[in-house]
C-alpha cells in the first residue's frame, strides 16, 4: 500500500450536496488547462525558428509553468491534492529501467 503525501483538506471547506460546481472543481478544470497549455506551448516551441517569437513563446511557457505550479500548490495545499511516495523498490526498479535504456542510445560525446 503507498503512503500518500496530503495536507488534510479543511473541515470548514463546503462539501457540495449536489451537482454544484465546487471550488476544487473550478480550480482543477483551470489545472487542467494550464496542463494542456504547457504541452501545446512546448510543442510549439519545439518547432519554432524565429528567435524573437521563440524567445516570446518561451517567456509565455515560463509563465504558464508558474500558474500551473501555484495552482498545484493551492490543491495541494487545501487537501485536494494528494500524491502518492514512491517506495524505495518502485526507485531501484525505474533507476535500473531508466538505466538500461541508457545503454540502448548512441554515444554523442564527439570529440
Amino acid at each position: 500500500m503507498a503512503t500518500q503525501i496530503a495536507v488534510p483538506a479543511s473541515q470548514q471547506e463546503a462539501q457540495p450536496n449536489g451537482p454544484e460546481f465546487s471550488d476544487r472543481d473550478r480550480i482543477n478544470d483551470i489545472l487542467s488547462v494550464e496542463k494542456y497549455l504547457t504541452s501545446g506551448y512546448n510543442t510549439g516551441l519545439n518547432e519554432m525558428q524565429n528567435p524573437k517569437l521563440r524567445q516570446t513563446v518561451g517567456t509565455i511557457l515560463q509563465d504558464v509553468h508558474q500558474n500551473q505550479f501555484q495552482l498545484f500548490d493551492l490543491m495541494f495545499q487545501k487537501g485536494w491534492y494528494k500524491l502518492n511516495a514512491a517506495d524505495q523498490q518502485a526507485i531501484a526498479q525505474a533507476h535500473q529501467q531508466f538505466t538500461g535504456y541508457k545503454t540502448q542510445l548512441p554515444d554523442w560525446n564527439v570529440r
